[in-house]
């Protein structure tokens, strides 16, 4: 919940508060396996940060505690987006506020540390190293979702490759929990069955109701590189259709920017704004659960298996490389979007290195340099 309120700055940030939190601090996870963690969720599409959070809360306390730990993260935003839904509109053009631009540069700040801390443990050797920084320049040249997927293939069978001799003793055979994977087969069967047979059922029975539930799950279904890449998929569905106006999409847009936490909850604006009234909040929730919805139903399907395959030696030759390539997409993330899109003048370089530092060297927690760097942008 705490991360709910202060995760601001999008995905790649989103990542790094997660790992200081939970890989730092409680030390709930080792870097190996929030790094094969963050691999899954980077070829599986869906909001990665969204599935990291569902995959750390499953790790800790199975099923029930990725629900809470879902719910927990995404509801303040998606409370915050359906309040705005409703008509909060005062804030004016969020775009030039001053508190949100230092999110901005905060957010630099706590991604660049993220990539710091992780590059030290799993970039260690020379090897290691030059795959991160390859996968980097890869796609910083070749810009796109599909290139971060190509990349972590590439760096998995990089890493099988340099590193198979060293696991040639380990990788004992996985005990088959039948249960655990029926529910996988399950989860995996619904998702596809939902995206391919969902708009037909909505089509025959003429519920707009349905209708609007299959937009927005294949909108979910079919995004890969971060939330922002869902929106020209939202806008297709919902703009075309008549059920929100261009003009009321983008003043959501605007606001969803300035929210900590998944910029999926989007939905939860649209779904308010479609079905003007006061239990609008109802459509907003409705829209919120069809969106998440693909991102639970892959982890569900694919997590059991996956953990059985991290246990093998080849497997865990392959992560080696997998996770120095995760290392790499997240320092090209640090260029783009976060310094080219939040550092626009001089002084704020000296801006992010003062909240590097008090993260870094001040060992100072991430909320507070976010809350510090918000009230920094808004007076100087």
């Amino acid at each position: 919940m705490k991360l709910g309120f202060i995760s601001f700055g999008g995905p790649v940030a989103h990542i790094s508060y997660f790992h200081e939190e939970f890989v730092v601090k409680r030390q709930w996870l080792d870097e190996s396996v929030f790094g094969d963690l963050l691999a899954l969720c980077q070829f599986l599409p869906g909001p990665a940060s969204s599935q990291m959070v569902f995959a750390i809360g499953m790790r800790r306390a199975g099923l029930p505690g990725a629900i809470v730990a879902s719910a927990c993260f995404t509801l303040p935003s998606a409370i915050l987006m359906i309040l705005f839904g409703y008509g909060i509109s005062a804030l004016g053009d969020l775009n030039q506020s001053g508190w949100l631009h230092g999110l901005k540069l905060a957010a630099v700040a706590v991604v660049a540390q993220a990539v710091w801390g992780m590059g030290r443990k799993l970039c260690p050797d020379v090897a290691r190293l030059a795959l991160g920084l390859g996968t980097a320049t890869m796609i910083l040249v070749y810009p796109g979702s599909l290139s971060q997927i190509a990349a972590i293939a590439i760096g998995a069978i990089f890493g099988w490759w340099l590193y198979r001799g060293e696991f040639s003793s380990q990788g004992e055979a996985a005990k088959l929990n039948f249960r655990a994977h029926a529910i996988a087969a399950a989860c995996l069967t619904s998702f596809f069955g939902l995206l391919f047979v969902l708009p037909i059922i909505a089509a025959a029975a003429h519920s707009r109701r349905l209708n609007v539930f299959a937009s927005f799950y294949r909108a979910g279904s079919l995004v890969f590189g971060g939330g922002h890449v869902v929106l020209p998929l939202l806008q297709t569905e919902v703009v075309p259709n008549g059920w929100v106006n261009n003009e009321g999409f983008l003043a959501g847009y605007g606001a969803a920017q300035a929210l900590p936490g998944p910029l999926f909850t989007f939905s939860a604006y649209l779904g308010t704004v479609m079905h003007p009234g006061t239990h609008a909040w109802i459509n907003g929730l409705w829209c919120l659960l069809a969106i998440f919805l693909p991102a639970w139903l892959l982890l569900c399907g694919t997590l059991p298996f996956w953990d059985a395959l991290r246990k093998k030696g080849w497997m865990q030759a392959a992560l080696r490389g997998t996770n120095a390539a995760v290392v790499g997409v997240l320092l090209s993330a640090l260029y783009t979007p976060m310094i080219t899109q939040g550092i626009t003048a001089p002084r704020d370089v000296g801006f992010v290195l003062v909240a590097f530092g008090m993260l870094e060297i001040g060992k100072i927690p991430a909320w507070i340099v976010v809350l510090a760097a918000a009230a920094g942008g808004h007076f100087f």
